[in-house]
């Protein structure tokens, strides 16, 4: 098994940015492909981002593509979101999750999440 907790959310004006850290205990950290999802109100979980294992290969969302960017240490057990030039529409709770087998766009792979943390974006 694996824990991860997120953190880094915050209230930040439109056009402002910030680093979501995403930090895992258990298992290998490497064994696992990464990903972040995000839950706004009235809406369903959207995916925003994922990265392989090795940091071989990442995959994202049209609507957050060009101003996020996922990276991951596995040597800290770490996995990040860098958001910025950050818009209203981006406002949600942002999850981090672990897949054991691959990277997906899908929440269906991911057998491990975070509690989440917020992230508010102010016009």
């Amino acid at each position: 098994q694996v824990q991860l907790v997120e953190s880094g959310g915050g209230l930040v004006q439109a056009g402002g940015s910030l680093r979501l850290s995403c930090a895992a205990s258990g298992r290998t950290f490497s064994s696992f492909a990464m990903g972040w999802f995000r839950l706004a109100p009235g809406k369903e979980r959207e995916f925003v981002a994922a990265i392989g294992k090795i940091a071989d290969s990442t995959s994202y969302a049209d609507s957050v593509k060009g101003r996020f960017t996922i990276s991951r240490d596995n040597a800290k057990k770490t996995l990040y979101l860098q958001m910025n030039s950050l818009k209203p529409e981006d406002t949600a709770v942002y999850y981090c999750a672990a897949s054991e087998n691959y990277r997906s766009r899908l929440p269906g792979p991911y057998a491990y999440w975070g509690q989440g943390t917020q992230v508010t974006v102010s016009s």
